[in-house]
């Protein structure tokens, strides 16, 4: 396998997210990662893949706040209230940030974005409800890689406030 590939040769992670563990210490999780055939880019497609709960999925999403760009990290069986984010920031107005934006921020394509270990430094809200469970399973750099991480970890990881931006159900 060429070293440009976008996989690692044998965990399945990107590797600038496999460095990225590494750089953090967190080599060890590399031989945790859950590696599939098919993509999961979406939430349902991972838990289904994995066999868990949906809201067990811890989605990465970029947002543009002011134009800013903002990661968001959601519960899988939840959508972010961008009005709850666009208080929470402080900012005129939250939109999805565009897919060459997720990608320059990132280093990573929608569907494969893990909730550290990108290109650039974000601000990082993470949703209280990931800490309902004992472990959460996040994308690693790509669409047909995920990791298990306890949801306190990975939120100190990110560098994440704790916030409530769930849309409630009306």
């Amino acid at each position: 396998m060429s070293m440009n590939n976008t996989e690692d040769d044998n965990t399945g992670a990107n590797p600038r997210f496999a460095g990225a563990l590494r750089e953090l210490g967190l080599g060890d999780l590399l031989g945790r990662i859950r590696r599939f055939p098919d993509a999961t880019r979406t939430a349902a497609e991972a838990a289904a893949a994995i066999g868990c709960e949906l809201s067990e999925i811890c989605k990465s999403l970029i947002f543009a706040a002011d134009g800013v760009p903002v990661l968001v990290l959601m519960d899988g069986a939840s959508r972010v209230d961008v009005e709850l984010v666009r208080r929470e920031l402080g900012v005129e107005k939250v939109t999805r940030a565009k897919v060459d934006v997720v990608r320059e921020t990132t280093g990573y394509a929608i569907g494969g974005v893990p909730p550290f270990g990108h290109r650039t430094k974000t601000r990082v809200l993470a949703d209280r409800s990931l800490l309902a469970h004992d472990v959460v399973w996040a994308a690693a750099g790509n669409p047909h890689a995920v990791f298990p991480m306890e949801p306190k970890e990975l939120v100190a990881h990110a560098g994440a406030t704790l916030v409530d931006v769930r849309e409630q159900p009306s």
